[in-house]
């Protein structure tokens, strides 16, 4: 395999046995970028003279027999993370000038480690749609199919990845912005237990850049490899030291198994609101298929399971009432005028969006509450499984389609179109109760597109998923790169 294709922890290994320089990996990484990207269009923001700077440090500090966790690695960067010196936009146009002087906390938590960052990867207007594409920077195509999108709102990282534009890359995930972009381009990410890493400057600017964590969204790591991923994780975890870093230290519980036999996996491939397509589905029997030919535990039902239509309607009401915070007076008026008229037996999706974007207080509190119940039966699920299997959306990659009002969207599942927003409840399924969720790659669809998977897994208890997915990567095979960019 080419060297810009290797893992992190390979690089690691040759950079400490001297057999490369940092300053050689860079150099090979910005001229894959330069060859590459103007087909892809991942990285909107380069960086290049300080990530030439960063790496010759990084050169010297091992000359001194420094060694730290990712000395050395070029790395790239959401571009909703503050970089200093570099624009924060969010894909809108109105902050297209707007550059902060202070890093995000995990970009400073990068630097300190060693890594080169290269520069930033594209995203959607606002983080808001599951493609990569805004006034800014245009759009981001899929490394398999330009034709399609690379995924959003983690889009441009999981392309960067897939192409060799550097190791590794960090992402955020409200509604599977991490996990839908690296299941449609092949690669891993994990979504960390809510809390578990700090998201202070990955915020829409002007900012500020205060130590909130805001509900839903965590911030992790993307990779090509599973290890990789807790290598990037233990430089990201941990507590924002202006808040309860003043008074915690983290101590993540190892994985519960560290063979594939003892691990017990609950797999899901049908939900009551969305069929799942025939590739996806193909996918979760190859791994269930996997994990029971090594001896696991591998079930389709459990009566611990909490309930997914009500999990999916709770979702949707945490995440649209935080959405409509944003929005002016007027539009919020409107929406409350429209929510007044509808009907009292009207319970379909666009009811429950309208609704939900309406929240008083009081019914956030009472959708919290009923949150708080399924965290519950989550973790007496957990009691007697160790990790559940299911989709990340019920497709691969799908065309672009960046003229449609995302309302107007549907999403064709097996020649059958649907709601475009309804697929997100199996990225809810993690995220309303917080629970960390990891995307692996599993397979091709008869296209030839890659296709991904989940495993989700106890609450803070993120080393049991990361290592059921190193453990299948061994078993299976993971990340391939495209024949052709």
């Amino acid at each position: 395999m080419e060297r810009g294709f290797l893992a992190a922890e390979e690089l690691l290994a040759a950079l400490r046995n001297g057999d490369v320089s940092s300053v050689e990996l860079t150099e090979e990484a910005i001229g894959r970028i330069e060859r590459d990207d103007a087909v892809l269009n991942a990285m909107c923001v380069r960086d290049f003279e300080r990530a030439r700077e960063a790496a010759r440090c990084a050169d010297r500090a091992r000359a001194r027999g420094e060694d730290r966790a990712l000395l050395g690695i070029p790395v790239t960067v959401k571009e909703s993370y503050d970089v200093a010196g570099l624009p924060t936009t969010w894909g809108m146009p109105r902050f297209r000038e707007y550059v902060p002087v202070e890093d995000a906390v995990q970009v400073a938590r990068l630097k300190a480690a060693g890594a080169v960052v290269l520069g930033k990867t594209n995203v959607p207007f606002m983080l808001r749609d599951l493609q990569s594409c805004n006034e800014i920077y245009g759009a981001t195509n899929n490394p398999w199919d330009r034709g399609r999108t690379a995924g959003g709102s983690s889009g441009g990282s999981a392309a960067a990845l897939a192409a060799g534009f550097g190791a590794l890359s960090i992402g955020s995930d409200l509604a599977g912005s991490l996990r839908t972009p690296a299941h449609f381009c092949g690669v891993y990410a994990h979504k960390p237990s809510h809390g578990l890493a700090p998201s202070r400057g990955m915020v829409p600017p002007p900012g500020p850049a205060l130590p909130a964590e805001r509900d839903l969204v965590v911030v992790g790591p993307m990779a090509r490899t599973a290890r990789d991923l807790g290598l990037l994780l233990d430089v990201m975890a941990g507590p924002d030291p202006l808040t309860h870093g003043v008074a915690y230290r983290l101590a993540l519980p190892p994985a519960r198994h560290e063979r594939l036999s003892d691990f017990r996996v609950l797999v899901l491939d049908e939900h009551p609101l969305i069929p799942t397509g025939s590739a996806v589905r193909a996918a979760l029997d190859r791994v269930a298929d996997a994990l029971a030919a090594e001896g696991a535990r591998v079930e389709r039902h459990s009566p611990l399971l909490p309930d997914l239509t009500e999990a999916a309607t709770l979702y949707t009401q945490l995440l649209v009432s935080g959405a409509a915070a944003s929005l002016d007076a007027d539009q919020y008026e409107q929406m409350r005028t429209a929510a007044a008229g509808l009907a009292a037996d009207d319970q379909g999706s666009d009811a429950t969006w309208l609704r939900g974007a309406v929240f008083s207080h009081r019914d956030w509190f009472a959708a919290n509450n009923r949150r708080e119940l399924h965290r519950h039966g989550w973790r007496q699920l957990f009691g007697e499984f160790d990790a559940v299997l299911c989709p990340i959306t019920p497709t691969p990659a799908f065309p672009h389609d960046h003229d449609t009002d995302l309302r107007d969207r549907t999403i064709d599942i097996d020649g059958v179109g649907y709601p475009f927003g309804d697929q997100l409840v199996w990225a809810g399924l993690a995220t309303m109760p917080g629970l960390p969720a990891t995307a692996i790659p599993a397979g091709r669809s008869s296209a030839g597109l890659p296709v991904g998977v989940q495993l989700i897994g106890p609450m803070f208890e993120d080393r049991t998923p990361l290592r059921l997915a190193e453990l299948l990567e061994q078993r299976m095979g993971g990340f391939r790169a495209p024949v052709a960019v």
